[in-house]
């Protein structure tokens, strides 16, 4: 293992850091935090598993433990020291962190970053967009789960379809670039919709990825029976769409790719829960309150916040994230008999 870049145990070499600059969110997606009563009434009403009592409620973290952005800016510079060049940043919802733009800035300016990205809901980017573009922000992903406006707040809590469909247009006019759009499919939520939104995506000439519901929404009730595989979302578009495999240029890709015949737009699908692609994971992730966690469905976290405050290094915060990347898991267990559900939910943890 040299000294110049993050290793696992597993062979694996560490390029991407996703860096959650905020647990809060404005939306309550089903499978995030599933507050809303219209979640509760279909988790009991299909698989009975919440309680029959008052709304699981996310408990935030302090605003005194959140990092800065002077800190963030620092674990960034000493990641890319070991060489993390790509940066995504999320949350729960980052356009809710207050001068955003500004971290921005601070980060494009870091020698060795080639890829500077953000994952939204969309719906506060119309506000944030061209000072963001500016500031260095290169890419940009919008989450979509439904093109119907009652389905779309029963899935998010928010009558919010009008803004992120305007965020998307705007963020393609901006010159972002590609300009990526998910969507999470849960059977009998949205799972109708599949033809619909890839038609979207080709009118739109988009990048659209369908991922499979994984356990990581905050009121544990996730069940294998609500994923909707990537197989089986294949073969429902094929059946509607001339799709031509892509050849991916990204060995660590998390999606498989498919374009329309006609060359507008892309799908791709992601199946973390059927189809693993563990093996091949160079990425980790750093949460709101300075916790690393090298897998997504991780049980530990590495108190990163704790040595920053403390006064270490450069140095010495590089050397302790070399040995915290080295435990890195080899894969996630979702599915099997052992599987524990992190402890924090997906706004937490940072998508």
């Amino acid at each position: 293992m040299t000294p110049s870049v993050l290793a696992d145990s597993h062979g694996r070499i560490l390029r991407d850091l996703r860096v959650s600059v905020t647990d809060r969110c404005n939306f309550r997606c089903l499978y995030c935090l599933p507050e809303t009563e219209a979640a509760q009434n279909f988790y009991r009403g299909h698989w009975a598993k919440l309680p029959n009592s008052t709304p699981i409620l996310q408990q935030w973290v302090p605003k005194t433990s959140i990092f800065s952005f002077e800190e963030i800016e620092r674990v960034i510079r000493v990641a890319a020291g070991f060489g993390i060049q790509k940066i995504r940043l999320t949350g729960g919802e980052p356009l809710l962190r207050h001068g955003l733009e500004e971290l921005v800035a601070r980060i494009a300016k870091i020698p060795d970053i080639e890829d500077l990205a953000m994952t939204t809901n969309g719906f506060l980017f119309a506000e944030k967009a061209q000072a963001l573009r500016e500031a260095g922000l290169q890419r940009v992903s919008f989450s979509l789960d439904s093109l119907d406006r009652d389905n779309f707040k029963k899935i998010t809590g928010r009558d919010g379809l009008a803004e992120v469909l305007a965020g998307i247009r705007l963020a393609r006019e901006l010159g972002f670039a590609p300009v990526k759009v998910n969507a999470v499919v849960i059977r009998e939520i949205n799972d109708h919709e599949l033809e619909a939104l890839a038609e979207f995506a080709r009118a739109q000439d988009l990048s659209f990825r369908f991922i499979e519901f994984m356990p990581l929404d905050s009121a544990r009730a996730w069940q294998k029976e609500m994923v909707v595989s990537g197989r089986e979302i294949l073969e429902r578009l094929r059946a509607k769409f001339d799709l031509q495999l892509v050849a991916s240029d990204n060995p660590h890709s998390t999606s498989k790719r498919w374009k329309f015949s006609d060359g507008r737009g892309e799908i791709g699908i992601i199946a973390p829960v059927s189809e693993p692609f563990c093996g091949h994971c160079n990425r980790i992730r750093m949460t709101a309150d300075g916790k690393i966690r090298t897998c997504l469905f991780s049980v530990t976290e590495h108190d990163l916040r704790g040595l920053l405050r403390g006064g270490k290094s450069d140095a010495d915060l590089g050397e302790w994230l070399r040995a915290v990347v080295w435990q890195k898991e080899a894969r996630h267990h979702i599915g099997e008999p052992e599987f524990v559900a992190p402890p924090r939910s997906m706004s937490c943890i940072g998508g």
